[in-house]
């Protein structure tokens, strides 16, 4: 209930007819102020007119009037300059920590709102205003997504600073963790980045000129190599005495666990031995990569620096346990096209900040511009839905959209959820 009383008190969704303190003084809403998502009272700088004053200060929304001495509020100075209370429940009166009396608003939340936003939290379909989406302006459509885009930007960017502050601010390699994580295409992305953390990389490059050795270390460090295979050809007998070599001479860490990687419903081209011959096969083949990466003017640019191919070994096989007919397995164009947008894009845009470079925080706009929108079960539900989706920018706004809002059923957030709690 409190939510919904924020947002009607927010977008001053108010009963027809003058509004007035429980007390009996005129109320006008001039500016209800400004949501405050941290700490103290919920709106600051609102402006009101009290019985005639004009006041500037904050407001504080509760669903019961006691909520303010249950909350401590009447003890706790930074409330002081709170200059009303609005309520849905007017159950006692309110002050601030001198004893002065503070304006009280009991506020009703209009029926048809509240009608509305109960289909909303109730619909078991997604996106649940699915049937106000074909009659919205395209400017209400265009400058919510491209809010929502600067959101997931900023979302981003916060998980590449996190993984600086682990990794000393090493960014060719958090770049290659980032980018790692983003091989296990969701399914192993947890394990995918678990292992590349745990990479020696330092001792990696002193072996990054054979790829033979790159292979060992990671397949290695995987636990791949202590799979039981009936049979186990010479490669994978190679490969078990080059890193037993390795890790005893740079007193490696344990490998992970083998049961952390998945195997299930994957296509045998996406099986984590593949994306790790992959993986090694562009470690070795292009040092620098972040630095080369941020130099790239154009998406196909930075195509070519990720793509990667494997050694002839995983040409005919999938795993080391058996051989498979002979097939290239080069990364495909459309896991290419994932790079970018989860990998590339975000470095770029995070970088720019970092660096304070607005060529390179546009770049990552105009590379998600110059790509075709993404096609996946949440972007297929909102073209169900009447949107209409063209570059990937807009389907990175709407995967931030699902998942930050209609997932969390956060709707009161939302400027769709506001077009459909406001429709008649």
């Amino acid at each position: 209930m409190e939510q919904l009383l924020h947002y009607v008190w927010k977008h001053k969704i108010f009963p027809l007819g003058e509004l007035r303190t429980t007390t009996g003084q005129l109320v006008e809403v001039i500016d209800p102020g400004l949501p405050n998502t941290n700490a103290g009272p919920d709106f600051f700088n609102a402006k009101l007119k009290i019985d005639g004053t004009m006041w500037v200060g904050n407001v504080e929304v509760h669903t019961q009037a006691t909520d303010w001495l249950r909350h401590g509020h009447d003890r706790d100075k930074a409330y002081d300059n709170v200059i009303l209370h609005v309520v849905g429940e007017d159950n006692c009166h309110v002050y601030r920590t001198d004893g002065a009396l503070i304006p009280q608003l009991l506020l009703v939340c209009p029926e048809k709102v509240r009608l509305h936003y109960d289909e909303l939290r109730k619909a078991d379909i997604c996106p649940p205003c699915h049937e106000i989406l074909p009659t919205l302006s395209k400017l209400t459509i265009v400058s919510w997504l491209s809010a929502l885009q600067v959101e997931r930007f900023q979302q981003k960017s916060a998980l590449i600073s996190e993984r600086l502050a682990r990794f000393n601010n090493h960014w060719e390699d958090v770049f290659f963790i980032t980018l790692a994580r983003n091989y296990g295409f969701g399914l192993n992305g947890d394990a995918f980045e678990a292992w590349a953390s745990h990479l020696p990389l330092r001792a990696v490059d002193k072996h990054r000129d054979s790829l033979f050795q790159v292979e060992a270390f990671f397949f290695g460090q995987a636990g791949l190599l202590e799979e039981d295979v009936k049979d186990a050809d010479d490669y994978y007998q190679k490969l078990q005495k080059e890193y037993a070599y390795l890790q005893h001479k740079f007193q490696l860490p344990a490998p992970m666990d083998v049961s952390q990687w998945r195997f299930l419903r994957l296509r045998p081209g996406n099986f984590p031995h593949v994306r790790l011959a992959q993986l090694a096969w562009l470690y070795h083949s292009r040092q620098s990569l972040f630095s080369r990466i941020m130099d790239a003017e154009t998406v196909d640019e930075a195509k070519k620096l990720l793509m990667a191919q494997t050694s002839t070994y995983w040409e005919n096989h999938f795993t080391f346990k058996r051989e498979s007919p002979r097939h290239e397995k080069p990364v495909g164009d459309t896991a290419l096209n994932l790079m970018i947008i989860n990998t590339v894009i975000p470095f770029l845009y995070s970088y720019g900040l970092h660096k304070g470079s607005e060529l390179l925080c546009d770049r990552a706009t105009r590379f998600l511009e110059s790509l075709k929108a993404e096609d996946n079960y949440i972007i297929r539900q909102w073209s169900g839905a009447g949107l209409s989706l063209k570059t990937a920018a807009d389907s990175q706004a709407l995967i931030q959209l699902r998942k930050e809002y209609c997932d969390k059923r956060d709707c009161l957030r939302c400027r769709f959820g506001y077009e459909f709690l406001k429709r008649k």
